[in-house]
This record gives structure tokens, C-alpha cells and sequence, in this order.
């Protein structure tokens, strides 16, 4: 296998790409910048800076949503885009591996091949992987043996529930609760309780800072707008009532991996009771989710060096080592 050669986790936030090349995981916003319709602006973090901030005749989109492709063309031009900045302007023939979630429609799998295709990358081979079977190759999980392993990866979305064992996913469930939805409860409560209306990006800045400011044992400062006076203006907000704005949140993933551990065989269940629960995904690391998780449903919560790259470091591992070239395959294959 030659060295032009990626593997591409494609997120509804950031896209992660592994380079055989150079043994490493770039990330990048899964974002697109487009001027009067029909100009690329900008792409990746370079459109991020831009988001909330452009006139109307730029718009800023996200491809991706819940999972799956919902704008095909710009995620074929921005696929095309980032691998051609992988191999420094020069696009050459590579071969690709693409993690696809388990729980879409055998339609929206093969939307992700054909995205690979169409794209323009003058792709010689394409394989698939199931993501959940990556993320715990990536976060050092023996995916190959017979031990049961409870995978939860909480991404902006989605949260991808999956019970893995003997190179396969016995039980996985997709849900619509992921880091966007914490976003949401953050500036509901701030706009409820302090009249105050927020953007995305300051509510989710608010979010992953939650637990250096507890630590700290200050204050959110937000800067957003009145709603009475309409007005600019500059609010501290308590870190206890953003925690409890986030519980309805959490507790909707709780709820869903009670209902797969209910639903998982009971030798499987035993192993998972030894091992834990794998906790990944960007939004995994929100301050008090993994401490909830555990009392919830009595398990140790490992979690993942690498959050928002192990399927991108799984995908790098099947393509370096032998013993995983069984964990990809080809859209014929595909069941």
C-alpha cells in the first residue's frame, strides 16, 4: 500500500484526516464558505472564524448533519479540498478508507462511497469502515477478540451507542443528542434567566471551558445581546445553572445506553461490567457527562486520550498493520 493514503472520518463538526504519509491526524471544521452562490470563500477553521459574523451573501454551511451527508456537492468540493492540502497541491491517485456510522440506512452508507468517487481525489481503492469498530481500535481496545465492549461516541449531532465483539458491532444505536444539543440548553438558560441572546460559537466556548472555571471557581462572562434594549452587553453566569441546564442533555444518552445494555446478551454484559464503558467523541469531555455516566449505570468510565480523533487513529491503524486489513471493506461487501 503506497503512501498516498487517508483515512477520513467525516463529522457533522470537524473532519479528521489520517495521512499514511506522515503517520498523522489533522483536524479541521467540516465547514464551507460560499460567496454570491457560487465563489469559495474560505473552508475548514478558515470559514469557522467566519461563522455568525458574514454578510447575507455569504453563506456558511455545514455538509454534514445528524451523521449523514445532507449537501453533497460542497462536501465532494471540501473532501477534495483537504486532501489536496494533504499532499501539498499536487493531487495524485490515493487510496481511501471512510468511516461510516452503523446505525444509517444502507442508502446513506453507500452516499458516503460514492461521496469518495465523485469527489474528484482520483481515488484507485475505497474501503469502509464501521466507526464504532475504528473508535475502539483507536482508543487501544482489542476489537479483535470475543470480549464484549460497550463504545459511546458523543460528537456535535449524534451520539453512536455500540456494543462491539469478534470484529463486529452486536448492538448499535444512533441518537440525536450530541454537543450541539449542549450548546442549545447553554444559551436557552442564559436567554431564560438573563434576557440575554448568544451565538453558537460563545455557548459552546462556554461548554468546554465549563470545567477550568469550576476548577478556578469562577464565573461564565458572556457578551451577547439584550433583549429588552436590544443593546450589547456583558453578563457573568453562574457555572451551577449552565451544569443544570446540560442534565436534561445527559441524561437522554444515559437513558439510550440503558436501554442497549438492556438489550445485550448476557455474557457480553458481563465483560462490560469488567471493562467499562468507553467514552469518546468531541463532546465527550463536557464537564460532569462521564461522572453522570457512571452513576447512571454503575461502570467505570474510560476515557479516550484522543477524543475527537480515535476513529481517525483506528482508521490509521487498519491501514499500517495487517492484522486489521479484515476490519475494512468494499461497498460490494457491504450488508
Amino acid at each position: 500500500m503506497g503512501n498516498n493514503t487517508f483515512g477520513i472520518d467525516l463529522g457533522t463538526s470537524n473532519i479528521k484526516i489520517y495521512n499514511k504519509a506522515t503517520d498523522a491526524v489533522t483536524v479541521e471544521k467540516n465547514l464551507i464558505a460560499v460567496e454570491n452562490k457560487t465563489s469559495i470563500l474560505a473552508y475548514g477553521d478558515s470559514a469557522y472564524d467566519m461563522y455568525e459574523k458574514a454578510p447575507s451573501n455569504i453563506k456558511i454551511s455545514y455538509p454534514l448533519s445528524n451523521g449523514v451527508i445532507a449537501d453533497i456537492e460542497h462536501m465532494k468540493t471540501l473532501v477534495k479540498l483537504f486532501i489536496t492540502d494533504q499532499m501539498k497541491g499536487a493531487l495524485k491517485p490515493v487510496d481511501v478508507y471512510i468511516a461510516v456510522p452503523k446505525d444509517v440506512t444502507e442508502v446513506e452508507r453507500r452516499a458516503f462511497h460514492d461521496l469518495i468517487r465523485e469527489s474528484g481525489v482520483k481515488a484507485k481503492k475505497i474501503m469502509m469502515v464501521k466507526k464504532p469498530v475504528a473508535d475502539g481500535l483507536g482508543m487501544g481496545v482489542d476489537v479483535m477478540n470475543s470480549q464484549g465492549v460497550l463504545v459511546v461516541n458523543v460528537g456535535y449531532d449524534t451520539t453512536e451507542i455500540s456494543i462491539l465483539s469478534l470484529k463486529g458491532i452486536v448492538i448499535s444505536k444512533l441518537i440525536k443528542v450530541g454537543g450541539k444539543k449542549f450548546d442549545d440548553a447553554i444559551r436557552n438558560v442564559i436567554r431564560k434567566e438573563f434576557s440575554l441572546i448568544i451565538g453558537e460559537k460563545t455557548s459552546e466556548n462556554i461548554k468546554m471551558s465549563l470545567k477550568d472555571l469550576e476548577k478556578a471557581g469562577e464565573d461564565a462572562v458572556v457578551y451577547g445581546r439584550d433583549i429588552v434594549t436590544g443593546l450589547p452587553v456583558e453578563r457573568s453566569i453562574p457555572t451551577d445553572l449552565i451544569d443544570q441546564s446540560l442534565i436534561e442533555s445527559f441524561d437522554q444518552i444515559l437513558d439510550n445506553i440503558k436501554a442497549t445494555l438492556e438489550r445485550t446478551p448476557p455474557e457480553l454484559a458481563a465483560d462490560i461490567f469488567k471493562n467499562g464503558l468507553y467514552l469518546t467523541g468531541g463532546a465527550s469531555q463536557v464537564c460532569h457527562l462521564a461522572q453522570r455516566l457512571s452513576n447512571g449505570v454503575g461502570l467505570n468510565v474510560n476515557l479516550a486520550e484522543n477524543p475527537l480523533s480515535s476513529v481517525a487513529i483506528g482508521l490509521g491503524k487498519i491501514i499500517k498493520d495487517d492484522q486489521y486489513k479484515a476490519l475494512a471493506y468494499s461497498v460490494e461487501e457491504d450488508v
